[in-house]
């Protein structure tokens, strides 16, 4: 398969770097998945905590059902919202995670292939 050690190196080292650039950029993404969910947990508590200054300060049950229903609405909303935007975060990870193997792989595919197997 490799005819002498420098190709073997070669391929080596190429491997070695194509997997620290997915690795960077992993972790890149990474990054901004963790900070965006940081934010939505400040959202989220801001939200319940607001709702529940609202829920003490209500007078009548039909105050505390309104105040009950805006809040799940609310946070139903936020939620869905956040998730597809997670979605669209993770998706966009694996995406650009494998992009630099996209290179190494059609590399590979238009190399000669010499065999050793007699």
């Amino acid at each position: 398969m490799f005819p002498n050690l420098d190709q073997m190196q070669n391929v080596t080292k190429v491997n070695l770097d194509t997997t620290v650039k997915s690795f960077e950029i992993a972790a890149k993404n990474v990054q901004v998945i963790a900070t965006e969910m940081t934010d939505y947990t400040k959202r989220s508590f801001e939200r319940n905590t607001k709702s529940l200054e609202k829920l003490l300060d209500a007078k009548s049950l039909d105050k505390v059902i309104e105040v009950q229903s805006e809040c799940a609405k609310a946070a139903y909303e936020d939620y869905f919202a956040q998730a597809t935007k997670l979605g669209n975060l993770y998706a966009d990870l694996a995406t650009e995670a494998f992009k630099p193997y996209e290179g190494l792989a059609a590399n590979r595919s238009t190399e000669p292939q010499t065999s050793t197997i007699a």
